[in-house]
């Protein structure tokens, strides 16, 4: 009888079309797959993969067999995940991701609501970019994720929308555009731009932004990509460059006067903020009246603080 690790081999060789990345992912040697998947061609008596030097395709009869990995893989992770739901104690508890503005400028005013309700709850918070958590989310390592970038269209993901925020460029007090309140796309190819790396959802905001009004991203000179919104803030005080981040995240040094914060003409950086969950998930009772508050717009609007723009 094949064994679930042989299928969990068979299933990602077949993705990704390559013994080495496969070895490479799932932290085996190259040999201890090929065996994974010689037992399992063994097992039913028929080539399962083309093998080239390009690297493997799947046989007409891979091709049947992988249909089945993957009924059985999401039947496997759907019974783990349902024994381990039963299991919980009467809450369970909340385990949540969420992408960095999220989790730093929003989560802790939504964790202090909801103790003010629920004080026995623990909340294990885990920050990450979007393709990381919607990943997790995928493989059922976390039930519930609060994302700010686009997510695959992928029938396994449920998306719901509970806020929206607005990118805006943020320059120096001391810039030529501070007292103007709007900017053209031409005039911001001429500064030096501090991003989100890739696969941020800051970033993807923006790209997305530029490419739906006909403005090409790449025509804007990017001098630094930092991981941290933080020190993206830093280094414009520091007047290295602009930076085009979200609202939320300036508030505080707008007040203070130490950024200014303007709109590109013509283009758009709205986005939705979004729960992300497995449509075949369960979420514990925690998890579950936690998702209740962010559904509770009015509630929002209330312990949310109001972004503000120039």
């Amino acid at each position: 009888m094949s064994s679930l690790e042989e299928f969990l081999v068979f299933k990602d060789v077949a993705s990704t079309g390559n013994i080495t990345r496969t070895s490479q992912r799932l932290h085996m040697s190259q040999p201890s797959v090929s065996i994974q998947i010689q037992n399992l061609e063994r097992d039913y008596g028929v080539q399962l993969l083309d093998r080239t030097n390009r690297g493997v395709t799947l046989t007409e009869n891979g091709k049947i067999l992988y249909r089945y990995v993957e009924e059985i893989i999401q039947l496997m992770m759907e019974a783990r995940e349902a024994v381990s739901y039963a299991s919980t104690c009467h809450h369970g508890g909340i385990h949540i991701g969420a992408t960095f503005t999220i989790g730093e400028y929003l989560l802790p005013y939504l964790v202090r609501e909801y103790c003010r309700s629920e004080t026995d709850s623990d909340i294990d918070a885990r920050i990450a970019d979007t393709e990381v958590l919607a990943q997790e989310v995928m493989d059922r390592r976390l039930n519930v994720a609060l994302i700010e970038g686009p997510v695959p269209n992928d029938p396994n993901f449920t998306v719901e929308t509970f806020w929206h925020d607005e990118l805006v460029v943020v320059v120096p007090v001391d810039h030529p555009w501070s007292e103007r309140g709007t900017i053209s796309f031409e005039e911001l190819t001429t500064e030096r731009l501090i991003t989100r790396e890739q696969g941020s959802g800051t970033r993807k905001v923006m790209e997305l932004a530029f490419a739906r009004n006909s403005f090409n991203y790449l025509d804007l000179s990017i001098r630094l990509e930092l991981g941290s919104t933080q020190a993206i803030k830093q280094a414009v005080k520091c007047g290295m460059g602009i930076a085009i981040i979200s609202a939320l995240t300036v508030q505080e040094e707008c007040l203070l006067n130490q950024l200014v914060t303007l709109r590109v003409k013509d283009c758009s950086f709205t986005r939705p903020l979004s729960i992300l969950t497995h449509t075949k998930g369960h979420l514990t009772e925690d998890e579950q009246s936690f998702v209740g508050l962010l559904r509770d717009g009015r509630k929002l609007q209330e312990i949310f603080p109001t972004p503000t723009a120039s």
